[in-house]
């Protein structure tokens, strides 16, 4: 599928053996020349192709607005959320263009998952999830749907539920530990997912705590947010197990995932959720709220919510 392989996000420094353990680059070495799907993803593929069926695929992602609002606009989608979708979308009618029973991509929402744990109540990570299901119908987006833990175990008792993925479906945490020390990947995984930790609990309780100490308390709240989202991918592997997988997250080339990129970003590990667009005229891409401040952008008001920022020479017109 050399279609999956134009946005597979692809991370370089892992598969070249290169001592640094995080993804960089403007785009997080999102590709990778010649690289193409491994063997796993084309076997599922082509069970879908046997059959014509249409092709399946899952990703969790879409959890939620981070709760530090220097880095996003407020607690619902905006126009990060929309665009995403929109890549969404197009990669399904693309590969409809020259597959004719095309495909479909579930979106395995992930927020009642860790909520509680990276500081965002169940009621804020439903709030979100049905303003995005109001964006995917009512732009079109016929080939998209959501899926969450709700759904998964027919119940919204979402505490029940997070103790259920504990106790059935996490791995212990001593092995994840021993994983982010040896395995490059995990590490790659987990710095990355630390560093978010660490912004937000500055933004949220930098007055009440040491750098020292809330650099420690990320660190705890990053191998928890790990853990449960691996639970979550147990359970949607579980529930889809023909589903080609798909993630946000760069992957090693050998991965049973195919790391998507779904925006341009100067970061490639920011998201939708941890970040606002910027337009500069030429491109929109993904940047943290208090970048798109620092350079005097201005706020665009979209349906009664603010949608993204615009630099200065475009906000008489914006």
């Amino acid at each position: 599928m050399g279609l999956l392989d134009r946005y597979r996000r692809i991370d370089e420094t892992l598969a070249a053996g290169d001592p640094q353990d995080a993804p960089g680059g403007e785009d997080g070495a999102d590709t990778a020349a010649g690289a193409g799907c491994a063997d796993v993803h084309r076997e599922r593929i082509e069970r879908f192709v046997e059959r014509r069926a249409p092709i399946h695929f899952v990703i969790p992602a879409f959890p939620a607005k981070s709760p530090n609002r220097s880095k996003v606009l407020g607690a619902l989608p905006d126009l990060g959320e929309h665009l995403a979708l929109g890549f969404l979308q197009s990669l399904c009618d693309y590969i409809g263009h020259f597959y004719e029973p095309g495909a479909r991509i579930t979106i395995c929402s992930d927020g009642h998952v860790f909520g509680d744990v990276v500081g965002v109540t169940d009621h804020a990570v439903t709030a979100y999830r049905q303003a995005l299901a109001e964006m995917i119908e009512e732009s079109g987006f016929s080939s998209l749907d959501l899926y969450g833990l709700d759904d998964a175990f027919c119940t919204t008792d979402y505490p029940k539920l997070r103790r259920l993925l504990e106790e059935n479906y996490c791995a212990p945490l001593a092995e994840l530990r021993e994983k982010v020390r040896n395995d490059r990947t995990t590490q790659a995984l987990f710095n990355g997912i630390h560093r978010f930790m660490f912004e937000d609990a500055v933004a949220r309780r930098g007055d009440q705590a040491t750098r020292s100490q809330l650099r420690k308390d990320s660190k705890e709240t990053a191998y928890q947010t790990i853990l449960r989202s691996n639970a979550w991918s147990r359970v949607v592997a579980e529930k889809f197990p023909q589903a080609v997988r798909l993630s946000i997250h760069p992957q090693a080339p050998d991965s049973e995932k195919l790391g998507l990129r779904l925006l341009r970003t100067k970061d490639g590990w920011l998201t939708p959720w941890h970040g606002v667009v910027l337009d500069d005229g030429v491109n929109r891409y993904l940047v943290r709220r208090w970048d798109a401040e620092k350079v005097h952008g201005s706020v665009v008001w979209r349906n009664g919510r603010p949608s993204h920022f615009v630099a200065p020479h475009l906000s008489v017109t914006a």
